[in-house]
Order: C-alpha cells, then structure tokens, then sequence
C-alpha cells in the first residue's frame, strides 16, 4: 500500500517514542527548492518549473529522468510553496480502489477551499483506464497531477494525459553536482570521507549520476575508519561497484541502440564498439544486437558495399555456432566492418519514396503492353500488345514505360558517388540516357 501524507511535507514517523535512525539520504533531503542540487534547466529563475511560480500559475506536471535526481522531492516541495496538500501514491501498489479513495478525500478538500498535488510515482505503469481516470479531476481542478516516470512519457503515457500536463526532463547528477551532495553529507556527518582524491572521484562514478545512490555509498565508507584514507583499489576492494543501469525494456535500452547505430552511420567503430559493449555489460541479448547490426547493413551501408549484409550474416551465424562469449567477437567484427564500409542510404530512400508511391497511386493497373494475355478476350483487349521482349534488343534494353500509364515516372534510386554505388550510378546513368534516345526515336549511346 502507498503512503498518503496527510499535510503538505509530512513523512512517516516511528512509532511514539525514540524515534529510530534515519538513513542520510532521508537527513538531507532538502527543505526548499533554493536547496535542490542539479535541475538548473527546470528549477532556475527563467526555468519552467521557476516561471511557473514565480506567476503563480502551476500546471499539471510530468517529471521524466533516471532515478535518484529529485522527482520526489521537488514534487513535495513544489506541494508546500503552492500550499497544497501533498498525497503520494506509486503507481507499483495502487489499483483503483485506492485510486477512488485519493479522488473523493480530493474532492472534499476542493469543496472546503484546499487544493491536492497529488504526486503519483512510476506513473507509466498505471493502464490507460487507470491513466484516464486522472483527467476529469485534473481538469475540474480537484487535483494538480506530477506524475514521475523513468520511461519515454511519448510512448508510455496517454496523449490525453500528456496535452493536460509539461513534460520536464530532470537530469542525471553530473560530477559537480555529486561532488557538492558528497560536501553536504560530510558536513551532515561532521567528518570526510576517508578516500584519496582518486578513490573519492572514482566513488562518485560508481553512483552513476544518482544522488541518492551516492548518499548510500557515502554512508556506508563513512562508518570506516582505515587508518589511512583509502585509494582507488582499496576502494573497489571494500564496496561492489554498482552495475550501470541499463532496462533492456525500458528507455535506456533505446537510448544505448540509437548511440550504436549512429556511430556506425557516423562511422566511428571505436564509439561503436563502445556502446556494443555497454549493451552486453546490461545483460542484452546479443541475437537482438546480431539483428539490429544486420539492419545497419541494409539501411546505411547498403549498395555502396554489397558484402556489408553478407558479413553480418556470417557473423551471426558464427555467434549461433559458438555461442557466448567466443560468439560475440563475430559481432564485433561485423560491426567494425559496418563502421569503416561506404555509406549510402540511397535503396532504402528509393524504397520508402516506392511505398510513399504506391499509396499515391494503388488503385492504377500496369500497362496493358506488359500484361500477359493468356485468353481470347485478354488480347482484344490490347493485353501484351505492342511489349517489345528486351532481349531482343542490341543491348538488352527496349527503353518501355513500366509505370502505370498517365503516371508521371519518378526518380527514386539516386546511388552516391561512394563504394560499389558509385558503379552503379554509372549503370543507371546510362539507361537514363538510353530511354531518352529511345523515346526520341535514336538509337541510344553506343558501348
């Protein structure tokens, strides 16, 4: 069951008594919003977040980042400069019984003059009738929704949903910024951390850009005492470095394929081999990798290097025969292949101009001169009447329209002027020249 906070900043308590210990993420969190680390681009003064309090004005919000970069507390906070009342769900253990009982305790406060945020956490894993639900009580006022979600709100989140809300993306904590939360931490603790400068630099890369990862980490090498501060190794020796994040369902894992394939368009196979790498170290699996690299080959190598397909194939056939991890090196070859072939994208344009085509103009027959007429009335009708067999042709080439007739004929494979295309160009250079000769009347340009 989520928590429901019954007045604006309110946390939950220890039971009456000696309250028990709380943990330093929990200590630090900040009081104001002046205090939050990082997230200049939505909490500055010309920010979104900033604008909108500054003129009273504050809409519906979706907070879109990686975890540990504030959601949470700039929603709760956001709750106590507007004088709302704070009510927290997640989205992971509420159903819509809950969901009813935080619209009508809403509704009761809307009558009596007081306002709801009502801040729902991980809210892409609420359905669409869950998602739907909101609306009527964004839209009356009842409620002012700042939903978080570490997934692509275009895609996880109602359109509906979206038009009645801003979309911030909070970011990942850079170096800086960790650096000023681990300064806050020693000074809550009243004494450094007992690392080098290498170990403490290489403490704050383990938190991967999460603060509160990073006031974990720090709680638990504070309570060390080495007798001298500890170095890099000593470091790793004592604390698991933590796994980088990487959801092979979620954001991230299109993220990392996106950065693969760009830097196989942007022929890069260092940068490549990189991202290839950061995917398996996530624990993808290397058949979808095997997949996605053979389609590099189809979509931007292309033409300019017919082999390019051929070497992917053969490279996934080998990881299938080897299995992991002898099979992934395959892959890899494959990809340093793709990264240094010629580029062109000019099939795959030329193909995407065809089905833009043929939407155009779906309904329009071939020519009859090119239509077998296999019965009596099929040739009264003019079917094959006057196709010239190109074979017949000195050159093999008639020069017939093969477009529907009426249909103006339009260019669509315009090969570049790299690798094998660059053959090819000469190739459909010279039929164009050829067809026009021919449908002037000539004979063509010789051999």
């Amino acid at each position: 069951m989520a928590d429901l906070f019954d007045s604006p900043g309110d946390t939950p308590e220890t039971p009456q008594g000696n309250p028990g210990p709380r943990p330093l993420a929990d200590r630090l969190r900040p009081q104001s919003l002046s205090e939050v680390i990082g997230q200049e681009q939505v909490l500055g003064e010309d920010a979104p977040l900033g604008t909108m309090l500054a003129s009273g004005a504050l809409s519906s919000l979706i907070f879109w980042g990686p975890p540990g970069v504030g959601k949470t507390t700039i929603a709760r906070l956001l709750a106590s400069e507007t004088e709302l009342h704070f009510v927290q769900i997640s989205a992971i253990f509420s159903g819509v019984a809950e969901l009813k009982k935080v619209f009508e305790a809403a509704k009761l406060r809307h009558r009596n003059g007081q306002g709801t945020l009502l801040f729902v956490d991980e809210i892409h894993r609420f359905n669409k009738a869950q998602q739907d639900s909101f609306l009527p009580h964004m839209e009356d006022g009842t409620i002012l929704l700042v939903g978080a979600t570490t997934e692509n709100p275009s895609f996880e989140l109602n359109a509906a949903l979206l038009s009645r809300s801003s979309v911030l993306v909070l970011e990942r904590l850079d170096l800086a910024d960790l650096e000023r939360l681990a300064q806050r931490a020693e000074r809550e603790l009243d004494r450094a951390l007992p690392l080098d400068g290498h170990a403490r630099e290489a403490l704050l890369e383990m938190a991967d850009g999460d603060g509160r990862t990073l006031l974990n980490l720090i709680e638990q090498v504070a309570a060390w005492k080495p007798e001298k501060p500890l170095d890099t190794d000593a470091l790793r020796k004592r604390l698991m470095r933590r796994a980088a994040q990487y959801d092979k369902s979620g954001d991230a894992h299109y993220n990392l394929i996106s950065a693969l394939h760009k830097s196989v368009r942007g022929s890069d196979p260092d940068a490549a081999l990189y991202w290839f790498a950061r995917m398996l170290e996530g624990g993808e699996d290397p058949r979808y990798l095997a997949r996605r690299i053979t389609r590099m080959a189809v979509e931007d190598i292309g033409l300019a290097d017919p082999q390019a397909q051929s070497v992917c194939l053969q490279g996934w056939e080998t990881y299938e025969r080897l299995g992991s991890p002898e099979g992934e090196l395959a892959l890899a070859q494959a990809l340093v292949y793709l990264a240094l072939a010629p580029k062109s994208n000019a099939a795959y344009a030329a193909y995407k101009g065809a089905r833009a085509s043929a939407k155009k103009t779906g309904s329009e027959p071939p020519p009859k001169h090119i239509l077998n007429a296999p019965t009596k009335l099929m040739k009264e009708q003019g079917y094959g009447t006057g196709y010239a067999y190109d074979h017949d042709a000195e050159d093999g080439f008639s020069g017939q329209n093969y477009f529907p007739e009426g249909m103006k004929r339009p260019v669509l494979y315009q090969p570049v002027e790299r690798g094998f295309e660059r053959e090819l160009k000469k190739r459909v250079d010279w039929f164009a020249k050829l067809r026009i000769k021919r449908e002037q009347g000539g004979d063509g340009p010789g051999e």
